[in-house]
């Protein structure tokens, strides 16, 4: 696992990231919601010139039942090469894949055949428990010091509060909570930070009950989801700041701070509005001597016969955007909104971040339209965009179509079946394409639903650097 030189897929600064070679793999978390069978990571091939593009090419069955993979990234990635890295020399080889229903950790070795990952670890419930105090983990990001992975709930049945466990980056043992002092922070979801400056950004969710079998409606017009970030002194470990968005911007989960280190700001996106089911994009930016969050695009929801809505939407009759991820491209140009319940992709040029600019769209699914992928026009689609990956160079974007299994069921409940798009992207002018060659979809897996991406080497959410 150690190097005598740097990893070759690690680059000191995004600027250099930007040239690195096209993925010739893509890695996905596939998850069976009956919980009868294993979950997977599907292997696709994504060299346009390989006689199988756009394929599943390889397929690691885990061992357990039940498990609904989820966030996973790799064990290390370029933070390594930041000055007060202690592990400069590891490699970015093995996946760290939480299932967040099972609590369980699951280490896959990409090494010795990237088509084929080995499963060489799994990190129980016990233990995690055990050593950090969380359940359910979510996320995983590779920091410079460890291997760091958010949860949702506590140990030993508890609800909360829920953080962030960090991992050796060399054993995956669990060195323990990351929080020193964690202040007002109750709810947990994801994580990101600004290494240079020393700060560390969480976002919420909610706890498991609130989560795992769907919205609960009164819990959200109660405003009772998540509805703040929350900002920390990375190198001490403490809680600094909570903003609060209002309690009527339900769920702020994906967060994306800029890849370039001089700059200090980043992206949020809320699920949803209760006061008019509309979603939103914020940034967190510098406010004097404090952190201070602006809504800087809104998404509103579209009018529908509430005869084609599911339960939970019919009193409305109106579909929800439902931004559930977000993505930012390396050179910081291009951030991807992925709105699951109307089905569509959408891409803005946040070149000035308070000033974003409505570039391209692509449709796919949605609640309602069911917009079918143009190569395959006979074949509506349920689900929508909502996993999204960006390569490096920001010329290719993946999308996956479901969200979590209890979500999947509420909002297509006549089921979300499974599907993944590549867009290739227009780097001058912005723009999507849809690629008529890569759609693998239905019996492609296996029966089993799909969510996060990795792509072989690194993309646009798996990296931080220190260097600009």
């Amino acid at each position: 696992m150690t190097r005598w030189i740097p990893d070759p897929s690690f680059y000191p600064s995004p600027r250099e990231a930007l040239t690195a070679p096209a993925e010739k793999l893509a890695y996905v978390a596939a998850f069976d919601r009956t919980a009868q069978r294993p979950d997977a990571i599907a292997v696709l091939d994504t060299d346009p010139d390989s006689d199988a593009y756009g394929q599943v090419v390889g397929w690691t069955e885990l061992p357990f039942t039940g498990d609904e993979l989820h966030h996973f990234g790799w064990n290390a990635c370029s933070s390594a090469l930041c000055p007060t890295a202690p592990h400069p020399h590891v490699e970015r080889r093995y996946l760290i894949v939480p299932g967040l229903r099972s609590s369980r950790i699951h280490v896959l070795d990409t090494g010795p055949d990237p088509r084929q990952p080995r499963l060489v670890k799994v990190i129980g419930p016990e233990e995690l428990a055990g050593r950090a105090g969380y359940s359910r983990p979510h996320t995983v990001h590779c920091g410079p010091d460890g291997i760091y992975v958010s949860a949702l709930g506590g140990a030993d049945g508890q609800e909360g509060p829920g953080g962030i466990a960090v991992l050796d980056h060399t054993s995956f043992e669990v060195r323990g909570a990351w929080e020193a002092d964690r202040g007002p922070q109750f709810l947990a979801y994801d994580f990101w930070w600004h290494y240079t400056r020393d700060v560390l950004v969480t976002s919420e969710w909610g706890t498991p009950s609130m989560v795992e079998d769907g919205i609960i409606g009164e819990l959200l017009l109660g405003r009772r989801y998540g509805h703040a970030i929350h900002f920390w002194d990375l190198a001490k470990r403490r809680h600094v700041q909570r903003v609060d968005l209002g309690d009527q911007y339900q769920m702020p989960l994906e967060l994306r701070p800029a890849h370039d280190p001089t700059k200090t700001y980043g992206f949020v996106g809320v699920v949803v509005s209760v006061e008019d089911l509309s979603a939103s994009i914020w940034l967190w930016h510098r406010d004097g001597d404090a952190w201070a969050v602006t809504k800087v695009i809104d998404i509103p929801a579209e009018p529908a016969d509430p005869a084609d809505l599911p339960d939970l939407l019919k009193p409305f009759g109106a579909v929800p955007p439902l931004v559930t991820d977000i993505d930012l491209s390396v050179d910081d140009r291009f951030l991807y909104v992925s709105c699951w319940g109307t089905g569509e992709l959408i891409q803005y040029d946040v070149s000035d971040p308070l000033h974003p600019v409505r570039t391209g769209s692509v449709r796919l699914g949605g609640i309602v339209a069911r917009t079918a992928h143009p190569a395959f026009p006979d074949e509506p689609l349920s689900g929508g965009p909502q996993m999204v990956e960006i390569s490096r160079d920001g010329r290719r974007v993946y999308v996956s179509n479901s969200l979590y299994g209890s979500w999947d069921d509420q909002f297509y409940p006549e089921g979300v079946g499974a599907w993944l798009a590549k867009l290739d992207v227009d780097p001058e002018r912005g723009g999507l394409t849809p690629d008529p060659r890569f759609f693998p979809r239905g019996d492609d897996f296996r029966g089993l639903r799909v969510h996060q991406t990795r792509l072989q080497g690194g993309d646009a959410s798996s990296d931080s650097y220190c260097f600009p």
